[in-house]
């Protein structure tokens, strides 16, 4: 598929392929692929229903062997099986995005890593939250003051985020982490020093393999704290809230990094949509020559499953 520039000249977009086409692609990737001038969905890998007017295969083998022009595949799958199709795509020479998280383990996502150094193609873990409308503005802030403290609150009601998904509560599925991460991959990029966990307790249903809620704390520089409260079984309004206190006052966001307050004042921030910014920087990346590998959001949750107490709650039931 071709696009026409301002000046009138033909642009070629990339051949591009959805593996996995679940919720999360039918909401964001496939709106942000149609926006975007870097890149055509012009196939789709699923076993439960493909893109209407889009061709779908039943497996990544076979859409590698239909189409050979496919340059860049973005996986959407869980990320328990992510690591297998990964690996074989950047095999095959393709440039692949991962949904965060990037992988079910830390030492998976590093393996993709040095693969991809060695085939040359571009790999991209994406963070979405990072590409939220406050994130920048909120790290530039939070470069020249001093921290003291920063409290996340992270909770929402996982019937109507992840209505049905039983892959989410079994191993390798991070419960309450799956959208606790988007606060630690936010935390990870405003913060201007690192952070460790020191401690963190983990509620687990009593019929499920993977946490509901947990508690985290984490300690920084000159004593700085860091708390985050998940859970995933707040009714009503939803809470996605960052709030730093610093000695030159406050800055909060809220709306998941959508909206930015520092010191009671709402910043003027550019909204350009999480998922269309994940494809523009992965157009750039590909055209760079580049990739963009971050594991610290996901170190941590490996921390917090080292470290964690766990406690055993009453059983959830979807």
């Amino acid at each position: 598929m071709t696009a026409t520039s301002p000046a009138g000249a033909a642009i070629r977009l990339m051949p591009t392929a959805i593996v996995g086409v679940g919720k999360i692609a039918r909401d964001q990737h496939i709106p942000a692929i149609a926006g975007c001038d870097a890149f055509d969905l012009s196939a789709t890998v699923s076993g439960s229903g493909g893109v209407e007017g889009v061709e779908n295969h039943d497996s990544l083998a076979a859409l590698l062997q239909a189409r050979a022009d496919i340059k860049a595949l973005s996986l959407c799958m869980p990320p328990v099986p992510r690591y297998d199709i990964a690996t074989r795509a950047i095999m095959a020479g393709k440039h692949v995005m991962l949904e965060k998280p990037p992988g079910a383990t830390v030492s998976e996502v590093l393996k993709l890593e040095r693969l991809e150094k060695a085939k040359g193609v571009t790999l991209f873990a994406t963070w979405h939250s990072r590409y939220a409308a406050g994130v920048a503005a909120a790290r530039a802030w939070l470069r020249d003051v001093q921290i003291t403290s920063v409290q996340i609150d992270w909770k929402e009601d996982v019937r109507r985020w992840h209505p049905g998904q039983d892959w989410i509560w079994r191993a390798g599925g991070l419960g309450v982490f799956d959208p606790g991460i988007n606060a630690l991959s936010i935390m990870t990029e405003i913060l201007p020093n690192p952070v460790h966990l020191t401690a963190a307790m983990l509620d687990f249903p009593e019929n499920r393999e993977t946490p509901i809620a947990a508690d985290l704390t984490f300690a920084g520089p000159a004593g700085m704290v860091v708390k985050a409260d998940f859970d995933w079984r707040q009714e009503g309004p939803q809470t996605w809230n960052i709030t730093v206190e610093t000695t030159q006052g406050q800055l909060r966001m809220t709306d998941g990094g959508a909206r930015l307050h520092i010191n009671g004042a709402l910043q003027d921030v550019l909204e350009q949509g999480e998922y269309p910014a994940l494809y523009h920087r992965f157009a750039e990346l590909i055209e760079a020559g580049q990739s963009d590998v971050d594991t610290a959001p996901l170190l941590h949750v490996a921390d917090a499953f080292m470290l964690g107490q766990r406690r055993v709650v009453a059983a959830f039931h979807d």
